[in-house]
């Protein structure tokens, strides 16, 4: 390593910390083209934030990009509270990942005026919203994890680059031994090189850089098995992405928004999926992801609130001293405003950001027909109280900083985790017997659960969403067949289009990037490849060692499915 090339890297470190949590872009030492460190970690999602952390406290050092100017992933930057399974504040997940929820629930205690009985309250949701038990403003999240990094930023052992994408890798044979990033507004370049490389980006963006080999859409099934695949691979055919956005209701007010310019277009536009879905997009109802006939959840947001507007609700007035909020705020993240019409992945960055762009369409189509058109329970139509909250997701339009990303490319692995391993009703069938858990995996690194969960796809399919097993992450996922120095830290990892749909939520991705922290680590303490570590068993124990004691739980008490 350069030292004075590391220090110079390392002067970013504390002030795009700094920078997260304000969200501002950072200025940069100038001429530290070069960063070194022992792991460099490409995106700063929840994956690429627990990679970090496993990797500084076990006495690394790190550099750590990401493409907006927040950290945090689908909690921060895509404005989606955590999905979780029921067990989450028992059990089931890691140590760390505990610590992020308690460090949110004492952000609010140390900073909001709550009332006594929401301060009392040891589970605290914020926005007592349905989808979660810990329901929040994104800001909470971004200022804990800032707060967790500081300590190794301040110490001259974390670079952080706000604003950063990749935009080549250099390989050596099976080898990463550089990736150079680009500042996305100043244009300028900086080479990152570590012995180990984590592809923590939404998409996967640095395996085709890198040259390693991945899977797009849904594969054959004759290759996966997969009971809801094709008979052939259908690389193009991906989950939709969604453009979330913050809202406020406040009785009495108008604060409708001007027509989108294709609001015309999305208001008329039927999905053309199979099976059918139940009628327009813009509507209260939906196919119900399970049963695929039509439902309804409501919506009202006055008063206590129905339907959708308490299911991502962030901020519950109730939970805070009178006048701390006007309204409730809630976080719209609905089948209403999932973008189907392309994808993110295997098309030209034009393309790609064409399909972002209507994205934003959509959603600002879907608050202006429920600021306009909807139907309210009193027969009326419209909520013009209904007001866009852009300092909530920290944008001047609105909208996230980022789409809301369910699938991603994702490696040929050493192992790939197949719906055999943890569908239910795949699971019954392959043992035949009615009584089953999820398959146990000898490598297992990590813990997780939630139901096989695909929304709608580019490709014309309606939901997929069955009932999955609590299940484990085996460390063959995130090492590639190939390639020795570049893990997979995301929802990258080796999953099928299906098992993707229970893979790809919060706790899981965290416990995915800290074993990719921790493997990256006790690689480079014991001088191996993640290879070696996986395939030797003393090596491996040692390793499963290491994660029990710094709390990762690698096996499941005995519950049942999802």
């Amino acid at each position: 390593m350069r030292r004075r090339q590391f220090l110079e890297g390392c002067q970013a470190g504390f002030a795009g910390l700094l920078a997260a949590k304000a969200g501002v872009p950072i200025a940069h030492a100038a001429g530290a083209r070069e960063i070194a460190a022992d792991v460099a970690i490409v995106g700063g999602g929840l994956g690429g934030c627990a990679a970090a952390l496993a990797a500084l406290r076990n006495g690394r050092t790190v550099v750590m990009t990401e493409p907006t100017d927040w950290i945090g992933g689908q909690l921060t930057q895509q404005a989606v509270p955590p999905d979780e399974h029921p067990w989450i504040e028992q059990f089931g997940g890691n140590a760390s990942y505990f610590a992020l929820r308690r460090g949110i629930r004492d952000y609010y205690r140390r900073h909001y005026p709550l009332t006594a009985e929401a301060r009392a309250v040891r589970y605290l949701n914020p926005g007592n919203g349905s989808v979660s038990r810990i329901c929040h403003e994104p800001r909470a999240a971004l200022a804990v994890l800032t707060d967790l990094l500081a300590p190794y930023a301040s110490g001259g052992r974390l670079s952080l680059l706000l604003e950063h994408e990749p935009v080549r890798a250099e390989t050596e044979g099976d080898h990463v031994r550089a990736v150079t990033v680009r500042h996305l507004r100043t244009g300028d370049e900086r080479v990152l090189i570590a012995p180990y490389v984590l592809d923590a980006t939404e998409l996967g963006d640095l395996l085709p850089l890198a040259g390693v080999e991945f899977v797009t859409g849904i594969e054959a099934k004759s290759e996966t098995g997969d009971e809801r695949g094709p008979e052939q691979a259908q690389p193009d055919n991906q989950q939709s992405f969604t453009c979330c956005f913050a809202m406020e209701y406040l009785e009495g007010e108008d604060h409708t928004i001007d027509r989108p310019a294709e609001y015309a277009f999305w208001r008329d536009y039927v999905p053309n999926l199979t099976p059918a879905w139940s009628g327009k997009l813009l509507a209260i109802e939906m196919s119900d992801p399970k049963t695929l006939k039509p439902k309804t959840l409501g919506f009202n947001p006055s008063g206590a609130g129905q339907g959708f507007w308490l299911y991502r609700r962030i901020a519950d007035p109730g939970n805070f001293v009178p006048g701390t909020y006007r309204g409730g705020i809630t976080l719209v993240n609905w089948p209403q405003n999932d973008y189907l019409l392309g994808n993110l992945v295997g098309v030209t960055p034009e393309e790609a950001a064409k399909h972002v762009a209507r994205g934003k369409q959509l959603s600002l189509s879907l608050l202006y027909w429920l600021q306009t058109e909807a139907p309210r329970p009193d027969g009326g139509t419209g909520w013009k109280g209904l007001r866009l909250r852009p300092d909530i997701v920290g944008t001047t339009d609105g909208l996230a900083k980022y789409p809301y990303i369910r699938e991603s490319r994702r490696i040929r692995a050493e192992f790939t985790v197949l719906e055999k391993h943890v569908g239910l009703e795949a699971r019954r069938k392959a043992l035949g017997r009615e009584e089953v858990t999820a398959e146990l995996f000898p490598d297992s690194v990590g813990v997780g659960s939630y139901r096989i969960d695909l929304h709608p796809s580019s490709g014309g399919d309606n939901y997929i969403d069955v009932s999955s097993l609590p299940f484990q992450i085996p460390l063959g996922a995130l090492i590639p067949r190939r390639v020795e120095n570049l893990l997979a830290a995301c929802k990258n990892l080796g999953v099928t289009h299906v098992t993707n749909g229970c893979y790809r939520l919060h706790p899981v991705e965290w416990g995915i990037g800290e074993a990719a922290g921790l493997l990256a680590a006790f690689c480079t303490e014991h001088k191996l490849k993640p290879r070696a570590v996986r395939n030797q068993p003393a090596q491996f124990k040692a390793f499963q060692a290491k994660l029990a004691q710094q709390g990762v739980e690698t096996h499941w008490p005995r519950v049942t499915a999802r």
